[in-house]
């Protein structure tokens, strides 16, 4: 498949650049299986489209401060957004500067309250050392929430709480699991009491997933890396689900990836840790999740074919044309899509 073939046409004025005044305020458009049709519904219907024996996922990994702004040793001012983590005190950021860092040289962020060295590049990645033996907290102190390019203003206060998921946890992610941006606690009761058991992975969200395709030939693009955790307990409620008849319900494109990264070697999710550079496209065998809630995705992105690949591409390129004609909010402060069950299709 080429890269032109997830293209569409988006009206700027439809990318949310706020979220909804309750989270669970948004609206959710029903892919339905086997019918053409598609229902206008909202995000607070979710519990009604679950069952009592289904297994929801979601990813807790939590946003950490990631976007950092400061000076070269030499005066120059630079902006480094981290990617990833890598232990207490070394990092990998992209970095925007008038000129490149040069291994060795030095920076200073947050009015000089903390500074870093560059150790080295990859690709378009800078790996820092910072002067601190506790990275995350520095970040905490020193860093801006990185709110997407696409939405146009500075992170707010508010922002601080809503681009969080209610269960974010385990931090290390640079961007939001946006799917589950649409819970609040009491929706979690109310899924519950319907009898839906709730369980949790971890893949902390790199600045990656913005990324755009480069290459018209999606077979000769390569994934950016992003670090998963699917412990044994997940995989064995996984299993218990499916044998009782119910549905594994993936919130979001990244619960996906961990849970089918998790299932690449035998075919069936297995306690799994690392590194997952997992590119899912149309014609993907889908082994690990049976129904999804995602958000709209950027045109061209990883994302959408992912979606495309899970509920047909002909079928979610409709979806999307009705989302835009019936002014749906896109994005990670916007509405969602509810596809809920597996269904295949061929290439365009």
């Amino acid at each position: 498949m080429q890269r032109k073939d997830f293209d569409y046409v988006l009206p700027p004025e439809l990318i949310a650049q706020t979220p909804p005044t309750a989270r669970s305020g948004g609206r959710m458009l029903c892919v339905d299986p086997g019918a053409a049709a598609l229902r206008d519904a909202w995000i607070a219907d979710l519990p009604g489209e679950l069952r009592a024996g289904d297994l929801l996922v979601l990813n807790d990994t939590r946003v950490i401060r990631a976007r950092l702004h400061g000076v070269k040793d030499s005066g120059g001012r630079i902006e480094a957004m981290i990617e990833r983590v890598l232990d207490t005190r070394r990092a990998l950021a992209q970095i925007r500067a008038s000129k490149a860092p040069k291994p060795g040289g030095g920076l200073l962020f947050a009015d000089g309250a903390l500074r870093a060295v560059v150790r080295g590049r990859d690709d378009d990645l800078f790996e820092l050392e910072f002067e601190t033996d506790d990275l995350l907290a520095a970040l905490e102190h020193c860093g801006e929430l990185p709110l997407p390019p696409y939405i146009e203003r500075m992170a707010g206060v508010d922002d601080d709480a809503r681009y969080q998921t209610v269960w974010a946890r385990a931090p290390g992610a640079v961007a939001a699991p946006t799917a589950g941006l649409h819970f609040d606690e009491s929706m979690l009761a109310a899924i519950r009491g319907r009898g839906v058991a709730v369980d949790y992975v971890t893949l902390h969200v790199g600045a990656g997933t913005f990324q755009p395709v480069r290459v018209d030939d999606l077979a000769e693009h390569r994934m950016h890396a992003e670090r998963v955790a699917v412990g044994a307990p997940l995989a064995t409620a996984i299993a218990a689900t499916r044998a009782r008849g119910g549905r594994v319900v993936a919130v979001g494109t990244t619960v996906v990836r961990a849970l089918e990264s998790a299932a690449a070697a035998t075919g069936v999710v297995q306690a799994f840790a690392g590194e997952t550079r997992l590119f899912i496209t149309p014609g993907y065998t889908f082994r690990a999740i049976d129904a999804l809630l995602t958000n709209f995705h950027l045109p061209q992105s990883t994302l959408l074919m992912l979606v495309c690949a899970f509920g047909g591409y002909a079928r979610v390129t409709a979806a999307y044309q009705h989302a835009v004609a019936e002014r749906y909010r896109f994005f990670s402060y916007g509405d969602a899509m509810w596809l809920p069950a597996r269904s295949q299709a061929s290439a365009p």
